[in-house]
């Protein structure tokens, strides 16, 4: 049998399709518990590769024959191995290239709408870290929500549209995730927008997106129009895209809600959170589609892979908007926190212009989930 390659792309739209898939996770145990390929179809085993170094033969009775399988480390080395050893005893198995590191970083485009005047709305979904990104197209114009570090992507789908990216935005200064804003905004000459009361330690120039504060994208009518909804930072801004779209930040998930804590004010945050939820949010139509900027578990994707939900719909199913009591609110959010993101004061620093790592570095900052919700 011959070793054969799965990409990251390939790997997402396994993902995407429900397909079924054997991983064969070859990291420590300790890595696999805490962050591994999601797939709504998928088995796992988790071997770590040092306990194979001696041979394959143990695991043979413990892999499929009905399932393709894929071998899986943090940076594909030890997969390719793994791999290699399987293959000569006759299984038929791949490896993810560039591993964990790629999955991680791997931006899967999906089209969520068509907005009038042959406008179009993107989310960008990064399957391996819960991060989800958008992009607006129109009349020769894009503005792009919320971006990751990896701008290549966003820079590659507004060439094949042949559209000008004009505006970069974040709903606030993110923890968990490395910006890609005012990058992307330097490579394209674009404007970078944040909001002022997440900006407070920010060393750069950019403008301030206010409550209120309207954008347009191209010559049509789209706006992008920003709501303060405050309590997972102090600056927390949704955006209203098209009268249709409520990109709420990391405010307002599909199977949870935010977190207050990152800034070490949880106490002082979650009474914010609940005015931004209850009272904010309520007044809003419930019509109005929610585009969260990351997503906890693999069951929030939709059939198309795409991440939304009607904002009346959350209010019916999703636990963190049917708390009426505030005290038993503020005891559900700050009781069920999960553990810090991965190096959160160094990644909020970089975000800041404070820090500048090397790629290596920022990517070994991002390892791991993310953990913006309340759980």
């Amino acid at each position: 049998m011959s070793v054969t390659t799965t990409t990251a792309q390939e790997l997402a739209q396994k993902v995407i399709q429900k397909e079924k898939l054997f991983i064969l996770d070859v990291r420590n145990t300790d890595a696999f518990a805490d962050w591994k390929v999601e797939g709504a179809n998928f088995q796992y085993l988790n071997t770590p590769y040092f306990d194979l170094l001696d041979g394959v033969e143990d695991l043979l009775p413990e892999l499929p024959s009905e399932r393709p399988i894929l071998v899986v480390c943090a940076k594909e080395g030890s997969s390719i191995m793994v791999a290699e050893m399987l293959a000569e005893e006759g299984v038929d198995v791949s490896y993810l290239v560039g591993g964990m590191k790629a999955w991680s970083e791997h931006l899967e485009p999906i089209k969520v709408a068509d907005l009038r005047d042959d406008g179009e709305l993107y989310q960008f979904v990064r399957l391996g870290k819960g991060c989800l990104s958008y992009m607006v197209v129109s009349g020769g114009e894009a503005a792009i929500i919320d971006p990751s570090r990896m701008t290549e992507a966003y820079i590659r789908l507004a060439q094949e549209k042949g559209v000008k990216m004009t505006n970069v935005l974040d709903t606030h200064l993110h923890a968990d995730h490395i910006s890609g804003g005012r990058t992307l905004a330097e490579q394209t000459g674009a404007s970078y927008w944040l909001p002022p009361r997440d900006a407070d330690e920010v060393i750069f120039d950019y403008q301030a997106m206010e409550d209120g504060r309207l954008l347009q994208v191209g010559s049509t009518q789209i706006t992008v129009q920003a709501l303060y909804t405050p309590g997972h930072t102090i600056g927390s801004t949704s955006f209203i895209i098209d009268d249709t779209f409520l990109l709420s930040g990391d405010i307002l998930f599909i199977d949870s809600i935010g977190r207050p804590d990152l800034a070490g004010k949880a106490e002082d945050w979650v009474g914010d959170l609940r005015q931004s939820l209850y009272e904010t949010y309520e007044e809003l139509s419930p019509e109005l589609i929610v585009l969260p900027a990351h997503f906890m578990i693999i069951d929030e994707l939709n059939e198309d892979g795409s991440v939304a939900e009607k904002l009346g719909v959350l209010f019916e199913r999703n636990h963190g908007l049917n708390v009426e009591d505030e005290k038993e609110f503020r005891t559900m959010v700050t009781g069920n926190l999960p553990p810090q993101p991965n190096a959160y004061q160094e990644i909020r620093e970089t975000n800041m212009g404070k820090k500048s790592p090397g790629e290596d570095e920022q990517r070994e900052m991002e390892i791991g989930p993310n953990r913006c919700a309340v759980r």
